[in-house]
């Protein structure tokens, strides 16, 4: 479209702006990923202003992926994730556990669970790199990099291919500086 400082016309050539009788700029059509949010903490469980902020997201009609990696207890897997406000899609583990303590979750950690978390971390890869969410959020995705259940050199690489043009936020404790150098906003949450 051709527009001109009078806005008296319009013309269908999409790549040229006239903004003065003088001057013509060409414009070219940008597709931007969307941000790179990191929110850290010193302990595991603060992240309620991310799920708030996730549902007003959903209620104002963005459509909001929210994968809660190692929390369990409600054995809802991708199969059985639920629907808030339409738009706000919620997934857990699909075994029943939920350890607070990261040491209690090594010590106890079973195969099935692993399983769980990467199967998880599979969806998250897929909508990444070809969904259609304007915000996922992985939450407490560090601590399952911490614990080797998910490569770090695959999450990184799942992030810089990323292919949403929404913000991908990123929930953790002790965050590798090479994620932090990646972000474009980090949020440190004190208690």
């Amino acid at each position: 479209m051709v527009a001109s400082s009078s806005n008296s016309y319009l013309t269908t050539n999409n790549e040229v702006v006239n903004i003065n009788k003088n001057k013509e700029f060409k414009l070219r059509k940008i597709n931007q990923n969307g941000q790179i949010q990191i929110y850290q903490s010193s302990y595991r469980g603060s992240y309620s202003s991310i799920i708030r902020d996730s549902l007003r997201n959903a209620a104002l009609g963005r459509k909001v992926l929210l994968v809660q990696l190692m929390k369990g207890g409600v054995k809802q897997g991708i199969s059985n994730a639920q629907k808030l406000c339409g738009n706000l899609t919620w997934i857990r583990s699909s075994n029943s556990y939920d350890q607070y303590e990261s040491e209690n979750i090594n010590n106890n950690i079973s195969k099935s669970i692993n399983n769980s978390i990467i199967e998880l971390w599979d969806y998250c890869k897929k909508e990444l790199l070809y969904g259609e969410y304007d915000q996922i959020i992985l939450d407490e995705v560090f601590l399952a990099v911490e614990m080797n259940i998910i490569s770090k050199d695959d999450l990184i690489s799942t992030l810089e291919n990323r292919f949403i043009s929404g913000d991908v936020i990123l929930t953790g404790t002790s965050i590798p500086k090479k994620f932090l150098l990646m972000a474009d906003q980090i949020t440190e949450l004190r208690s």
